[in-house]
C-alpha cells in the first residue's frame, strides 16, 4: 500500500519552550481528524515531508514537529538542556498549544522511545501507539549498535567508524566521538560526523544503498550527545514501566533484518504488552523508507483510524 500523496500544512509555526528552545511545528490534515504526533528519530534526525503521508488527511489531524536542536527548530545543534525528559515537556506544550485531548503516538527508533515514555509519562493524554522498529534504550541496545554487535555484520562498514580513531580509543566509541564532536570539535567536525552518520546509514537498510550526501553535523552531534548519556534514562525504564500503558492499543512494526535495533526490541516489547499486534516485515531492515515499513505504517493507520 502506497503513501498517501504530498500535502502541505495547514499551520506552520515556532514554537517557544523555554530553554531558548523554539520548536517549528505543523499541523496538517482534517481539523476535526484524529490527532497523531509523529515523532522522528536520531535523536536528532529532524522531521521531513514523508512523515505526514502514512494518514488519510480527510480523517487525521497530524502534528509533526523537529524536536529540540534538530531541523528547523531554533536553536539547531543546542545541546542546551536537551535531554528526554525535556523532550516529553515539549510535547505536553505542543499539545495544550494545539487545544488536543488524546492523542495517538506515532514513532520510530528514537521516536518510538519517545512515544513510549511520553505514554508512561501522560497515559490520560493518549490515544494508542504506533512504533517502528522500537529502540529500548537500554545498554545492551546501545552496545549492540556502538561496541559488538553491528559491526561483526557490517566489519567493513565499522573499520571505517573506528578505524581513524587511536587504537587506545576503539574500546569505547561513543565517549571517543563525543570528545571530538561534543566536547571539543575543531577544524575536522564535518569529517567526524560524516563517518558517525555514515556508520548508522551501513546498517540501516537490507539492501545498502549509496552513502549519503551532506553531512548531517546536528544528528551526529546530538545523537551522540544521547548516546554518551545513556539516553537520559535509566535502565530497563521503558519495560518495567509498561503496566501504566498496558491498557492502551498498540501496534509494533519491526523489519526482520533490522541491525539498528533488533527484532528482539520489538519482541521483548510485545512479550509484556498483552493485546499488543506485533508486525514483523520479512524484507526489511530498520529505516522507515523501505517498502515494506512504508506498506506496514500505512496500513497500521488505516486500521487505527478503524479502531478509533
Amino acid at each position: 500500500m502506497s503513501l498517501f500523496p504530498e500535502i502541505e500544512p495547514r499551520i506552520a509555526e515556532f514554537l517557544a519552550v523555554g530553554d531558548g528552545h523554539e520548536l517549528y511545528v505543523e499541523e496538517c490534515g482534517h481539523p476535526r481528524g484524529i490527532p497523531v504526533v509523529v515523532l522522528h528519530g536520531g535523536p536528532g534526525a529532524g522531521a521531513g515531508p514523508h512523515m505526514r503521508r502514512y494518514f488519510d488527511p480527510d480523517r487525521w489531524r497530524i502534528i509533526v514537529f523537529d524536536q529540540r536542536g534538530t531541523g528547523r527548530s531554533r536553536a539547531r545543534d543546542s545541546l542546551a538542556a536537551n535531554t528526554a525528559a525535556h523532550l516529553v515537556a515539549d510535547m505536553e506544550v505542543i499539545r495544550r498549544h494545539f487545544n488536543i485531548d488524546r492523542w495517538l503516538l506515532w514513532g520510530g527508533s528514537w521516536g518510538a522511545t519517545l512515544a513510549l515514555l511520553y505514554a508512561q509519562t501522560y497515559p490520560e493524554h493518549s490515544l494508542g501507539l504506533v512504533l517502528r522498529g522500537a529502540f529500548l534504550g537500554r545498554r545492551r541496545d546501545l552496545d549492540w549498535l556502538l561496541h559488538d554487535g553491528a559491526g561483526r555484520v557490517f566489519p567493513a562498514a565499522w573499520a571505517d567508524f573506528v578505524g581513524a580513531l587511536p587504537q587506545a580509543e576503539r574500546h569505547d566509541p561513543v565517549a571517543a566521538y563525543h570528545r571530538r564532536l561534543v566536547d571539543n570539535p575543531d577544524e575536522e567536525v564535518d569529517a567526524w560526523a560524516r563517518r558517525w552518520n555514515a556508520w548508522e546509514a551501513a546498517c540501516s537498510t537490507l539492501i545498502p544503498g549509496e552513502p549519503g550526501g551532506a553531512v548531517n553535523l546536528s544528528m551526529a552531534r546530538i545523537e551522540c550527545h544521547y548516546f554518551h548519556n545513556q539516553n537520559f534514562l535509566t535502565e530497563n525504564v521503558l519495560l518495567a514501566h509498561l503496566g501504566t500503558i498496558r491498557h492502551l492499543p498498540a501496534i509494533l512494526i519491526h523489519g526482520r533484518y533490522d541491525m539498528v535495533c533488533p527484532l528482539e526490541q520489538g519482541r521483548a516489547l510485545h512479550e509484556r504488552w498483552p493485546g499488543s499486534d506485533l508486525r514483523v516485515v520479512e524484507q526489511a531492515g530498520h529505516s522507515a523508507r523501505e517498502p515494506g515499513i512504508e506498506a506496514a505504517l500505512v496500513n497500521a493507520a488505516r486500521d487505527m483510524e478503524a479502531r478509533l
